[in-house]
Parts: structure tokens; sequence; C-alpha cells
């Protein structure tokens, strides 16, 4: 597995009781020792400030390397810019580019370029980052076409994009066939799977009406055998996440991206379950880090 890339998403806490939990999340999961932890922005840059400060407080506080979303709407290209230059002076030299979504109520809000592709460019510009970026096993629902996401994403890799981190999906066979799709059009960078372990059945089925991601009448039906019962629902996630992701393993994935949603035990526990080693001490842990991106 030593050439396999594992990744954490968290989210910028919005309370004191969520951000003391999210203290607590991040040192437990710190011990895992990931290649990375990504910091996601909210619609239309609605948490730029949270990100910024989740991400200084991850590097204060450990010695995870961070890697922070950064959205093309709601910014100017000045104010990217001077984004890139606050993440580069507390250490971070990888982001995640992406296009973003408008706040609710307002879907001509102002967006520093068009396309990601253009992020991505712009980012390649600057100089002394490494990028990431987005794609859609199972295409992005605002896409006119499958063949028109597909060309969306050949776009952001040709700017300069270093890997791809998947949106999740519970179809193992979508991730492959887009992973041959792309490749056949000549993309070769990473494309790193996206793994949401089901600790809340409801709240992941409302994620999944949003952003297009299909979950499986025979996973609906075993959860909802399950109604009434979370914590049969959380250990059956569970038991999902680490067959599908030993799937993904197994086929050729790159690594696997564990949507978080701030919570620890699930992903420590699929982590245990797949045999993975855990980081010793906080230097492993930067030490695994660095292997990772050289």
């Amino acid at each position: 597995m030593r050439d396999r890339r594992f990744s954490f998403e968290f989210f910028p806490p919005k309370t004191d009781a969520g951000r003391a939990r999210f203290g607590t999340t991040i040192r437990e999961l710190a011990t895992l020792g990931p290649s990375f932890v990504s910091v996601t922005f909210g619609a239309g840059g609605s948490t730029r400030e949270g990100s910024f400060q989740t991400a200084s407080e991850i590097i204060k506080t450990t010695d995870l390397a961070v890697t922070p979303h950064l959205s093309c709407i709601g910014s100017t290209p000045e104010q990217i810019r001077a984004h890139l230059d606050m993440y580069r002076s507390i250490g971070v030299d990888r982001v995640m580019a992406l296009r973003g979504d408008p706040p609710e109520g307002e879907p001509e809000a102002a967006r520093a370029f068009p396309y990601a592709s253009d992020l991505v460019a712009f980012i390649r510009s600057q100089g002394g980052f490494r990028i990431s970026v987005a794609c859609y096993p199972e295409f992005h629902p605002e896409s006119a076409t499958p063949d028109a996401d597909i060309q969306a994403f050949v776009c952001k890799a040709n700017a300069g994009a270093d890997e791809a981190i998947s949106q999740y999906f519970f179809n193992n066979e979508a991730y492959f066939r887009f992973v041959e799709w792309v490749q056949k059009l000549g993309v070769n960078i990473p494309i790193v799977a996206g793994l949401m372990p089901i600790a809340d059945y409801d709240q992941v089925v409302r994620f999944s009406s949003f952003c297009g991601a299909d979950v499986p009448a025979w996973i609906r039906k075993r959860m909802e055998a399950l109604a009434g019962d979370p914590h049969g629902q959380r250990e059956l996630g569970i038991e999902l996440a680490v067959r599908q992701a030993e799937e993904l393993l197994r086929n050729g994935a790159p690594g696997i991206h564990f949507y978080t949603l701030n919570r620890a035990e699930p992903t420590i526990r699929i982590w245990e379950a797949l045999g993975l080693p855990k980081a010793t001490s906080t230097i492993d842990a930067a030490r695994a880090t660095a292997q990772a991106q050289s």
C-alpha cells in the first residue's frame, strides 16, 4: 500500500461545539498519517475565512499537509492570488481547484473565472502549488451530457492539474468506466477514488440528491430495512465502505479520499479493516506526506 495515496476531507466547523469536536477528530485521524487533508470551501466562498482558519489550525497543531479548496465563484482573480499568497505563507503547497457552487438564490454570482480549468491555469501560472481537481464518475448534475462532462475534465487535466479526486460513489463500475474513458482521451494523471462511509443514511441520501451520486437500490433497501436502528445502519455503512475500498484498491485505484464529515470513527475503522499502517508519531505522518508528494 506504500504507493497508494490516502487523504481525508473536512469542512470548517461553524460552532464552538463543532470546533471542539473537530479538534478531537483531527488529533485522532492525524495518527493514521494520511498523505494530506483537505478543507472545503462553502458555496460562493461563504466559508472562505473559516477555511483559512481551519487550515491554519491543522498546520499549527499537527504535521499534516493541508490542501485547501479554492473556488472560482465569489472571488476575483486578485482575491484568488491573495488567497494563494496567504496559503503559501503558512506552508501550504497543494490546493484543490474547483468551479464551486453559487450561493442559494444567487445563480449569477460573480466568479473569478468561468470554468475550473481556467482556475487551474491561473494557479499554475502563479507557481509553487500542486493542483488537485474534482471529477464525477457519475457525471456532474449540471452537465448537459456525459461527453460534455468528460471534456470539461480533460480541459482541467490539460490545464495543469496534478491529480484528480472523485466525487464519492457507491458503484465502483462507474469509477473504473470513467478512468478508462479519460485515459483513452490521453489523461494520465492519478484519479483518486472518493469514499463516503454511510454513517448517517438520511444525511447521505440528501447529499447525494444534490451532487448527483447514485445510491443503488440494493443499498437503499438494506438501509431502509434498518430504519430506526442508527447503530445498525452505521455498522452496515462501514462494512459496505470496506468492501468498496478493497475492490477499488485491488483493481488499481491509486488511492482513497475519505469524506469524513468531520467524524473520526468511521475512517479509523475502515483504515484498520483495510490493514493500513498507522503513523507511530506526527513525524511519521509528515514523512508519509513527503513521500506521497515526491
